[in-house]
């Protein structure tokens, strides 16, 4: 596989943490995953949208692949609490540092661009915010709020932080009733001290597991990404571990590497292993699997969400 070194010029201010790192050469992507620049007009027009109404989205700040795709369908995933996280982790786009303090009118802003969007369907995730007490808990409780008062038939999927150090924080939010619980664990327990080291697996893992006895209603959630020198077996193993938790539906995507200062690439996942994978997890009773090499945490996150719905309902029925 050829290799070429690409230089982002804001790694370092956005990256100070990883400024001393070796650079890891940026291999060229296969044809499977190359997509096309946007150009479609409804994306400039969401596009201003979030400048209006001063919002962040992680579509941008995680340098998100399919960016012209959604914003093309009016589809947009909303970031809340500031554009800078306390954590760092190797495969992250998102900016660390210190934060600012919390915007007390940011619900209401993503409330207000969720109806002028007119959204089936709304993803809220968050940076990491472990300079806060609750880690953030009751930001994410207003904004669902807000959400519900100026746009009650909109779904809402929240995708949060560990809360890790939070008592009581994860029990905000789930308060709150968001119709999915989204966590993501991201890569095998094996990998969590070099790829993602400010997390704990097991706290990542019990979260999901407590969502879901508290309120077996709200649909649990989980992502993987793959291409980081994990195995098949651990994988599957990370699978078992899901379903334990009763998590319904579970996300797999190939890793993209954002800099030269991230985490490499081990291995491009071929669209056939991503097939294996997605019969395995549906072979392991998740409601919903998404795997492919573009699959992300909120890629479809409206169909998906009337297909979850549509496959609680049959199993129900079928019991």
């Amino acid at each position: 596989m050829s290799t070429r070194v690409v230089i982002d010029h804001r790694a370092a201010s956005r990256h100070p943490e990883k400024a001393h790192r070796p650079d890891n050469p940026i291999q060229r992507k296969p044809a499977w995953i190359r997509v096309k620049a946007p150009n479609h007009p409804i994306y400039n027009e969401t596009r201003a949208l979030m400048r209006d109404n001063r919002l962040t989205t992680v579509c941008e700040e995680a340098a998100c692949p399919n960016i012209g795709e959604c914003w093309s369908h009016r589809h947009a995933t909303m970031m809340i609490m500031g554009e800078v996280c306390t954590r760092a982790c190797a495969f992250c786009n998102v900016a660390t540092g210190h934060p600012d303090a919390l915007d007390a009118d940011e619900p209401a802003r993503v409330a207000d661009a969720v109806a002028k969007l007119g959204l089936r369907h709304v993803v809220v995730t968050s940076v990491d915010r472990d300079d806060l007490a609750d880690g953030g808990a009751a930001h994410f409780a207003a904004t669902i709020r807000a959400i519900r008062a100026v746009a009650p038939a909109t779904t809402v999927e929240v995708l949060t932080p560990d809360f890790l150090r939070k008592p009581g924080a994860m029990e905000v939010v789930v308060e709150a009733r968001p119709d999915v619980f989204n966590h993501n664990l991201e890569t095998v327990p094996r990998l969590y001290p070099a790829i993602r080291p400010g997390a704990r697996y097991f706290q990542s893992l019990r979260l999901l597991d407590r969502v879901k006895h508290l309120d077996p209603t709200i649909f649990t959630k989980s992502g993987l990404m793959v291409g980081l020198g994990e195995s098949r077996i651990e994988i599957l193993q990370v699978m078992d571990d899901l379903r334990v938790a009763d998590v319904d539906f579970l996300t797999i995507g190939q890793y993209l590497q954002p800099t030269v200062k991230h985490a490499a690439i081990e291995s491009f996942i071929t669209p056939d292993e991503f097939a294996d994978y997605a019969t395995a997890a549906r072979g392991k009773g998740f409601l919903l699997v998404s795997a492919t090499p573009l699959t992300r945490s909120s890629y479809h996150a409206d169909s998906d969400f009337a297909a979850l719905r549509a496959a609680r309902e049959a199993r129900l029925g079928s019991g």
